[in-house]
């Protein structure tokens, strides 16, 4: 069956660094496209950035753009999330993401505060 793993989330001070994890296990990693969301407290899901199936292509959203970095390492079945220059309104619990068959999967999430 299909798992989505995170970790690496934590408190940290605005302007400081955090990487996010996402293993993978029980599909073709290799083969699929990647994606991190995050939800805030009282807020909607939002999708954070997109990574192709063999790395060479992502996206991201505005708000994240120039801060963060997604990158995977197929061999480790595992998607990264570089988040630099944190704010405030980065503070969220972090979710990764694959779609198969139009069938939407997610981790548990991590847990991102960004706090003075």
């Amino acid at each position: 069956q299909v798992q989505l793993v995170e970790s690496g989330g934590g408190l940290v001070q605005p302007g400081g660094s955090l990487r996010l994890s996402c293993a993978a296990s029980g599909f073709t990693f290799s083969s699929y496209a990647m994606k991190w969301y995050r939800q805030a407290p009282g807020k909607e899901r939002e999708w954070v950035a997109t990574i192709t199936s063999a790395g060479g292509g992502t996206k991201y959203a505005d708000s994240v753009r120039g801060r963060f970095t997604i990158s995977r390492d197929n061999a480790k079945n595992t998607v990264y999330l570089q988040m630099n220059s944190l704010k405030p309104e980065d503070t969220a619990v972090y979710y990764c993401n694959t779609k198969r068959y139009s069938y939407d999967y997610w981790g548990q999430g991590t847990q991102v505060t960004v706090s003075s």
